[in-house]
């Protein structure tokens, strides 16, 4: 069989078979929702809730060359902005998903005004994590310290340490009244918006946007040199990516409903950066698949000990960083491919 025959029907397949694998993957996990026990359902809602920030980080540090540990701020800053809004206003649906975009919308407006001074101010390469990283710990220190009651925002105390409890979940409209997103609902809810987060951000990358993106990552001297504007970019990835970590911070607030400054502590803050580099930061499907590998191996080895989780997420990600640095997902597509092609290139061979 001919080769080049043989790479161009792979290649015409390709987006086919793509797209058929993620229909494959969201059929299997709807069937998974619909069947397992509630226990089940309740823990992988919390490792679905993870993966927006993830696939932020991962438009802004894979495609951007945005390095940032301030994901786990904004997921803290829209966690305590939808907690303070529902706790004054009420448990009622229209409530909720008004403070689910408010919160988001803070999230984003905050990275834009921290983004503006950042890249418009000459902030780049290792100076942007050392500055997300400053600004995560600053925020998490300052509200460890707001424990005394003169620290309340209307009826919402912040509670320091401590952080805030009694959140209502969101809430669905209905005939008899409203329907609390729990369990299942909350399941279907959060694979829903993920398939269309996805979704948009293949779109993005896959856009002008996107291949600008990727441009100022390899070289931003030559992007500049071709007439980008760089700093729009590279500022609108990084509203995007925070924007994202906002929809984890609401969703875990609705999940678990409560809050702590501890969700933004230096741990806190590069689980992330590992859960990317691990899957692989270039690649927004090799970026989802680790997190969830991530997480699901962690609390495995955390019921076991917290100490064990932690020495094998070191041992992980010195690992990429020696050996894999574009991720083990990447590696292991990489991997395929070599393969596919050395055999049909030994298929291909004229016999004697």
């Amino acid at each position: 069989m001919d080769l080049s025959l043989v790479e161009g029907i792979h290649t015409l397949g390709r987006g086919r078979c793509f797209w058929s694998s993620i229909g494959a993957v969201v059929g299997l996990a709807i069937l998974f929702g619909m069947f397992v026990d509630p226990f089940q359902i309740e823990n992988t809602s919390y490792f679905l809730i993870w993966v927006f920030m993830a696939l932020g980080l991962c438009l802004m540090w894979g495609y951007g060359g945005i390095l940032s540990f301030g994901q786990t701020a904004f997921f803290g800053l829209a966690g305590y902005a939808y907690s303070i809004i529902t706790l004054n206003f009420g448990d009622a649906s229209s409530v909720t998903w008004a403070a689910l975009i408010a919160a988001i919308a803070l999230s984003g407006l905050c990275a834009a005004f921290l983004g503006y001074f950042m890249f418009y101010g000459g902030v780049t390469d290792v100076f942007v994590a050392i500055v997300t990283l400053a600004v995560t710990l600053v925020l998490e220190t300052f509200l460890a310290q707001t424990a005394g009651p003169e620290w309340a925002i209307g009826t919402a105390r912040l509670n320091g340490f401590n952080g805030m409890t009694g959140m209502p979940p969101l809430g669905i409209p209905w005939f008899d009244g409203d329907v609390l997103v729990e369990g299942r609902i909350l399941f279907f809810l959060l694979l829903s918006a993920i398939v269309i987060t996805y979704i948009g951000l293949r779109m993005l990358v896959n856009s002008h946007f996107g291949r600008v993106l990727v441009a100022i990552r390899e070289n931003p001297l030559r992007a500049t040199m071709l007439g980008f504007d760089i700093r729009a970019y590279q500022l609108g990835a990084f509203v995007i990516g925070s924007a994202l970590a906002g929809v984890s911070g609401v969703m875990y607030v609705a999940w678990g409903q409560y809050i702590t400054p501890s969700s933004m502590g230096l741990y806190s803050a590069v689980l992330p950066v590992i859960w990317v580099a691990v899957g692989g930061r270039k690649d927004l499907t090799a970026a989802l698949i680790g997190t969830l590998v991530i997480l699901y191996v962690s609390q495995a080895l955390a019921i076991y000990g917290s100490q064990y989780a932690l020495i094998l997420l070191g041992v992980i990600l010195l690992m990429v960083i020696l050996f894999v640095p574009d991720g083990f997902i990447v590696g292991i597509a990489l991997g395929y491919r070599k393969w596919f092609r050395r055999k049909h290139r030994i298929l291909s061979k004229p016999e004697i």
